[in-house]
């Protein structure tokens, strides 16, 4: 095991003993990838600080059900991401349901980006989507969820799921192929 590692482990068991200086040094190390991906959910800057603290507290108050199982980050990540979603609930975030012509139209989970195209335009088209859009794509693009999961995580079916990301997908390209023009690509 790496030194880093252990000294991860070690500040996460003194943690687990409500030890406040830990807590901050583990604050110190994840804040800024935890603020990004609370970010990545919710647009305004001080309410995703604001669901990234809350989700420190509460991954404080339950790191004692850590087992190390997987890597802390993404542990902490899982709380983050559940906070921001229960965020845009608590907004009233709606996800409508789709009529049963668009639900039996032909889903193409084939994607392409210009390898021309940096990452962060991509991202930045992701956070110009409307928010039903952005939630799904973000979820399945940047985290990794496949439409199951983002269907429990946001109480939709998964033919919704995979409809919002086709729609997202296809903004997003409308949107990179509006920026290839205008760079001259």
């Amino acid at each position: 095991m790496s030194k880093t590692a252990n000294l991860h482990k070690d500040i996460i068991e003194a943690c687990k003993q409500n030890d406040a200086k830990a807590q901050m040094k583990l604050y110190d190390l994840y804040c800024k990838g935890m603020f990004l991906a609370a970010k990545r959910y919710i647009k305004d800057d001080m309410l995703a600080e604001d669901v990234m603290q809350e989700s420190f507290i509460k991954a404080f108050k339950k790191i004692h059900t850590y087992k190390g199982d997987v890597p802390f980050g993404a542990w902490l990540k899982r709380i983050v991401i559940n906070g921001s979603i229960d965020e845009l609930k608590r907004k009233k975030l709606e996800i409508v349901s789709i009529n049963q012509e668009l639900q039996e139209q032909k889903q193409d989970d084939s994607w392409y980006v210009d390898d021309r195209i940096s990452t962060e335009k991509v991202i930045d088209c992701i956070d110009k989507l409307k928010e039903k859009y952005k939630v799904v794509v973000s979820l399945y693009l940047l985290e990794g969820y496949d439409h199951q999961e983002i269907s429990q995580i946001l109480g939709i079916s998964e033919v919704t799921s995979r409809t919002h990301l086709m729609r997202g997908k296809k903004m997003i390209q409308e949107n990179l192929k509006a920026i290839q023009y205008a760079e001259g690509y």
